[in-house]
């Protein structure tokens, strides 16, 4: 992939924000509603040879010009699992992780866990080798649900690790729910709400059920002759969410984007998200991860026999990358931030010499007349049912040749 290649030559900036994702594909069991990289038959010796492969890619990729001598302004570990390896496993990857690029002054090192794989001694783990924001992977409280979603986790060890984890003092403790899961009742979903409330977490991200094609749920509908898939529809799971945000409120929580509520906006940030959002680069490290540099997009290999094989070979593990545009930027970094719920017209005209209400003046008249937003003098509101559905929304603001990828109705 020459195009990466050229990146990697340039001189290290001196402007822009470094993140540092690593991807860990691993998990106890495959939830139905899955549609990641993920693998679980791996053994100890599979998996370190996994990391082993992981760490010869960031070494290559941080000996290069574009990249030596750079601190992380924030570090992310996704999966999958992260909370699957070990506590040995964990420190052996952070410390060589640290070794080539620092994250002694990050703002965030943010670390997914699923609550069944967390106990006094991960959980300690975890806080030591540095991470300040723990995401639980709660998705909802009753065992029936989270057994016939194919979550491995069941509710009394949500408890258990959410209060030891407070104990040790985590910065921010993020938890997830998720609207419309298979077998979702209105009045389970009003429990859970009101479950999350008392727990008092720093923030809540709310995901809207999606089937995308490459999950197990949606091979099982395919195999039986169904069109309809068996969670709830989109304005039921919609109308749960505005539930949700109205309670969490109720309770002294700030919705802060389309997907999430935070107890306290002024400290708690989702530095990941907001960096990369603005532009920041985003060293990507693991199968099937996404990274940007310098202004190119790259994707890893999608399985781990090919990305290892590459990496053995010496040579980049990406399957495919490209160089984005003056517009692909703006179009992207007004799209995300459009999930935010407020948009400035500012900031663009001021970053890439663009104005929104002029780039986007049929789509940004839509909205309004829809009752999706208002349009005022420094810049666009979402409504609460704009927000609500906003994925749907914003794929009339992609370029031509990306509107065909709808997934939402």
């Amino acid at each position: 992939v020459p195009v990466v290649e050229e990146v990697l030559q340039r001189p290290a900036p001196s402007n822009i924000p470094l993140g540092v994702y690593f991807h860990i594909p691993f998990c106890r069991k495959r939830c139905h509603f899955c549609y990641f990289k993920v693998y679980t038959d791996k053994n100890a010796g599979e998996i370190k040879a996994y990391i082993d492969a992981g760490m010869r890619e960031m070494e290559r990729l941080a000996s290069q010009p574009y990249l030596k001598g750079r601190k992380a302004h924030f570090v992310y570990f996704g999966g999958g699992t992260p909370s699957y390896l070990s506590v040995p496993q964990l420190k052996d990857l952070t410390d060589r992780m640290k070794a080539l690029v620092p994250w002694d002054e990050a703002e965030e090192v943010a670390f997914e866990a699923e609550p069944g794989t967390l106990n006094e001694t991960k959980l300690t783990g975890i806080r030591e080798v540095g991470v300040t924001r723990l995401s639980l992977g709660v998705e909802n409280f009753d065992d029936h649900i989270l057994e016939s979603n194919g979550r491995a986790h069941r509710s009394g060890e949500i408890g258990k690790a959410y209060n030891f984890a407070r104990s040790l003092g985590f910065e921010h403790i993020n938890i997830d729910l998720i609207a419309g899961m298979m077998n979702e009742t209105e009045e389970n979903w009003k429990v859970c709400v009101a479950k999350a409330i008392e727990m008092q977490p720093d923030a809540v991200t709310i995901y809207q059920m999606e089937v995308p094609y490459n999950t197990t749920m949606y091979q099982q509908m395919k195999a039986e002759g169904k069109v309809t898939a068996p969670v709830a529809d989109w304005q039921t799971k919609r109308d749960w969410v505005s539930y949700a945000f109205d309670e969490f409120q109720k309770a002294g929580y700030t919705v802060t984007s389309a997907y999430t509520v935070v107890k306290d906006p002024k400290r708690i940030k989702f530095v990941y998200r907001d960096s990369l959002w603005d532009g920041a680069d985003l060293l990507s490290c693991g199968v099937a991860s996404f990274g940007h540099l310098g202004g190119v997009h790259y994707q890893n290999q999608a399985d781990v026999g090919p990305y290892m094989q590459a990496v053995d070979a010496g040579t980049l593990p990406i399957f495919r990358a490209y160089q984005t545009t003056h517009e692909d930027r703006f179009v992207r970094e007004f799209i995300l931030k459009l999930k935010l719920g407020r948009s400035e017209w500012a900031p663009y005209i001021q970053k890439y010499g663009e104005d929104p209400r002029k780039h986007f003046g049929p789509q940004l008249d839509s909205l309004a007349k829809e009752g999706f937003a208002t349009l005022d003098e420094a810049g666009i509101s979402l409504t609460r049912a704009g927000l609500l559905q906003v994925d749907r929304l914003l794929h009339d603001f992609f370029l031509p040749q990306h509107r065909q990828y709808a997934r939402y109705t």
